[in-house]
């Protein structure tokens, strides 16, 4: 079997693509607590001012814990991006139709791209250094030792 991924690299590749997306989740939830006028409460008034069921932000802020606590370390790195990814969908949703596409104009550009980014972490998997293996059983494939 050919692989076209370089696999001396690769892994690397995977741990940083795990680490960024830990640290905007970080960063994202250090703005949400420390930065935004209003804090935390503020950003959850947020979510039923524009409509939203009562349980969509228990999963947002969900979304990014699992983010920022789950993929750093690497702790079941696909299931964490899986578990994120809808969040971006949404915030891409949100403000795609409120401002557009262009993130100068706070648009869903840095959403959709946080997303792909998402998808691709998935699809590598954990990378080196991973604390616990998200290793996905697929039917016909033997399954690691």
């Amino acid at each position: 079997m050919l692989h076209s991924l370089d696999q001396r690299t690769g892994p690397y590749a995977a741990l940083l693509l795990r680490v960024t997306l830990g640290a905007l989740f970080v960063a994202h939830l250090y703005w949400k607590f420390a930065i935004l006028p209003g804090g935390l409460a503020h950003w959850w008034a947020n979510f039923a001012v524009n409509g939203y069921p009562w349980f969509v932000p228990y999963y947002a802020i969900s979304a990014e814990f699992v983010g920022a606590l789950f993929l750093i370390p690497g702790l079941y790195t696909r299931w964490a991006a899986l578990y994120a990814l809808p969040l971006m969908i949404g915030a891409a949703q949100f403000w795609g139709v409120r401002k557009g596409f262009y993130f100068t104009a706070a648009g869903c550009e840095l959403p959709i791209a946080w997303s792909l980014m998402l998808i691709i972490q998935a699809l590598l998997g954990d990378g080196i250094w991973a604390l616990r293996s998200s290793s996905l059983y697929l039917p016909g494939r033997p399954q690691a030792q």
